[in-house]
């Protein structure tokens, strides 16, 4: 070995030595959702399957723009994992919320989130603020109320409100007119909403609505809702998972984009008083199912 080629080998192995201590860079904050693929899209927020998303943790806006505005800061972020079978996508977002706020009573606000994504993939996109008129979103609404009821909270008085004592209702006293026809009217009577079959007075049968909308204002429920959605509580706050169909020509590799929104009942957040995401940048894997 020369006296040139020690030197080199030297200060290589001093190199390596000084890299080996150096701490290794954190990785960037990941800007984008990055949907990644899998066989079976879970339904529950703890499934092993989770484990194959990259985590975004997406800040949170005050809505400021159209009344009912919000205008005190609220839940900061929201941490969203997104997996994809091709044809639908699943959302599981989780955020801190110290509150469980999921009673459907008079003057209670609900905790609650949603997705928003473009009704079509276009390199045009509609206004995050909702959509804009002829270039609609579509958006999967959760409401903790609602998981509430479908996980087997009674929908009557007493379980609402404790401290109640019923001395005449018609849905849960005993009844004064016996005939079924009467006392069919009179629970009309007191409880229309209940009688015109109103989701929101009886058992609904999904914890998530499938909501429509070209800006502020027109929000309105889709035709049908085929998504699905199901949240827990946990030790600092909600998880939720919410599984719906892909905007229309998102291919698989294309990129789309999606946005978010976390309701804090605590806070008297209801309507367009929440906390919200702009638009952010959905990436598909490139091997997703055809």
């Amino acid at each position: 070995m020369t006296r040139n080629h020690a030197i080199r080998s030297a200060a290589i192995l001093l190199a390596l030595a000084a890299g080996c201590g150096k701490p290794a860079a954190p990785a960037a904050p990941a800007t984008d959702v990055r949907a990644a693929h899998a066989a079976t899209l879970p339904t529950n927020a703890d499934d092993g399957a989770w484990g194959a998303a990259a985590e975004m943790k997406a800040p949170l806006v005050l809505q400021d723009m159209v009344d009912p505005r919000k205008m005190e800061v609220g839940i900061a972020e929201v941490r969203v994992k997104a997996l994809t079978d091709g044809k639908r996508i699943a959302f599981r977002m989780e955020w801190d919320d110290p509150t469980a706020d999921d009673l459907r009573v008079p003057a209670r606000f609900s905790d609650a989130c949603a997705v928003q994504l473009p009704a079509t993939a276009s390199p045009d996109s509609p206004a995050p603020q909702m959509g804009e008129p002829g270039r609609p979103v579509t958006i999967t609404f959760w409401t903790a109320s609602t998981q509430a009821i479908l996980d087997g909270r009674p929908l009557d008085l007493k379980t609402l409100y404790p401290n109640s004592k019923i001395d005449h209702y018609p849905a849960e006293a005993a009844a004064l007119d016996k005939d079924p026809a009467g006392r069919e009217q009179m629970e009309k009577m007191y409880s229309p909403a209940h009688a015109l079959g109103n989701t929101e007075s009886t058992k609904p049968a999904k914890a998530v609505q499938d909501l429509v909308s070209e800006g502020p204002g027109t929000l309105k429920p889709a035709a049908a809702t085929e998504s699905e959605g199901r949240g827990r509580r946990t030790p600092k706050g909600w998880q939720v998972v919410i599984t719906r169909a892909l905007p229309a020509g998102l291919a698989p590799g294309a990129r789309s984009l999606v946005a978010f929104a976390v309701w804090n009942g605590a806070s008297d957040d209801t309507g367009a008083r929440k906390m919200r995401t702009i638009w952010i940048p959905l990436a598909m894997p490139g091997g997703a199912a055809k």
